[in-house]
């Protein structure tokens, strides 16, 4: 059966409980670390609303796993920066002495917060969930037992999974793993993804500091699973004013290079960089590059003062810059490569240009510059901007229209997002 499980990402922005506390350990291992230093972490984390890391210790503590597996697993969590032993203090003695700084404390919910949590709580059941989490750890023994420096790590993980906690022991299988850098194959990963969304955990708990082994980066990759991608997914972050609250023009550019979670890092810059590249190699003027970007972010001559008002090739130079800064800075050995341009859709999306241009104005207003970047620089990039433009806008798309674009960005290979998310809906 399914006992009722916590929405962790509605409580927590990062990981938490007892394998939030060894990550914030081991973030100062170059620190002191004692028994009391420990302690004193735990109680103010626990104080902070972790009430997970107090429920996380009693599960531990209610089980009747030996001190060598307690031992074991704390160990692997901590990367060795702090061992009860070296003060005398048997595992399940020193979980007590956490116990007692985190003592239990249910958050206090309103009913109606209640019922939307209820409606979202996950209800996987545990036995199956022990299954899953047991293969994954199973999967990355030998991994697991070249890089962590503690012996039977791995059945004292599988332990932890079948006779204590299958969600606890999973975090604390994704600890080892960050803590020593274990490297995790691509394919893993995405199914460690999928735990933590079944689990209800904020996307960083699996994903941060995991080390995995990501395919080279692809500047022709398409199918992002988040939608959008490259310059008029860039256009869509500065479009409007909430940008501003992000923080300023180049701070909104970095934060989508590194909007990669999920995908080789990286990714996000090398298809921005390559749109950028195709735009700043075309024949295009640098009012024409101006009037594009302006009908795609919705800016005009008169919003004022924004660095990305005119002059549409320094401004792309600029996007460039951050652009190969962040690369040289996740993979200092690649080299900017342009993916062929995808000229055999040239007619099909050309002709798309043209009758969303009769019925536009604002597509009109730009439609010569948009069949310029069709036929002179890329089809895929005019596809784009045309679906950026009409989502600026709100235009409306007649169905025989939307199925025609739905093809067309199948052949293009993108997820099925991306258009879903860029296209207004029909009215009625």
């Amino acid at each position: 059966m399914a006992h009722p499980r916590e929405v962790h990402y509605y409580d927590h922005a990062e990981d938490f409980g007892l394998s939030g506390l060894a990550g914030a350990l081991c973030a100062r291992a170059a620190l002191r670390l004692d028994g009391p230093v420990v302690l004193a972490l735990a109680g103010a984390r626990s104080e902070d609303e972790d009430d997970q890391l107090g429920r996380d210790v009693r599960l531990l503590l209610d089980s009747h796993l030996p001190d060598e597996v307690l031992g074991a697993v704390w160990l692997a969590a901590v990367r060795r920066c702090f061992d009860p032993a070296d003060e005398g203090t048997a595992p399940r003695e020193w979980l007590r002495r956490v116990a007692e700084v985190c003592p239990p404390r249910p958050p206090e919910r309103g009913p109606h917060e209640v019922k939307a949590l209820d409606e979202v709580r996950p209800t996987v059941p545990e036995e199956e969930l022990r299954t899953t989490v047991a293969a994954e750890v199973e999967a990355a023994a030998a991994a697991l037992g070249r890089g962590v420096a503690v012996p039977g790590i791995v059945p004292a993980l599988l332990r932890v999974v079948r006779e204590a906690d299958a969600d606890l022991g999973f975090r604390l299988f994704l600890r080892a793993a960050k803590a020593y850098s274990v490297p995790v194959a691509e394919e893993q990963y995405g199914r460690l993804v999928a735990i933590g969304e079944l689990l209800a955990y904020p996307g960083v708990a699996v994903h941060e500091e995991l080390r995995v082994r990501w395919p080279p980066l692809d500047p022709g990759r398409r199918d992002f699973a988040a939608g959008r991608f490259g310059l008029p997914f860039l256009a869509a972050v500065l479009h409007g004013s909430d940008w501003r609250y992000e923080g300023t023009v180049r701070e909104n550019v970095e934060r989508l290079v590194r909007a990669d979670a999920g995908e080789t890092p990286g990714t996000q810059a090398a298809v921005l960089l390559e749109d950028v590249r195709r735009l700043l190699a075309s024949g295009l003027s640098g009012e024409a590059v101006t009037a594009l970007w302006r009908a795609a972010a919705a800016r005009s001559a008169y919003t004022g003062g924004d660095e990305f008002d005119s002059g549409g090739r320094a401004w792309l130079e600029r996007v460039a810059e951050v652009c190969r800064e962040y690369l040289s800075e996740v993979d200092p050995v690649y080299r900017p490569s342009l993916s062929p341009a995808r000229s055999a859709l040239t007619d099909d999306v050309l002709s798309e240009v043209r009758e969303a241009a009769t019925d536009a104005a604002e597509v009109r207003d730009v439609a010569g510059v948009l069949e310029e970047v069709v036929t002179g620089v890329d089809p895929d990039l005019g596809f784009r901007f045309l679906l950026q433009i009409l989502s600026t806008y709100d235009l409306h798309i007649p169905g025989a229209r939307r199925d025609r674009y739905r093809a067309l960005a199948e052949r293009l290979g993108y997820d099925a997002d991306h258009l879903d998310d860029r296209l207004p809906r029909p009215a009625g």
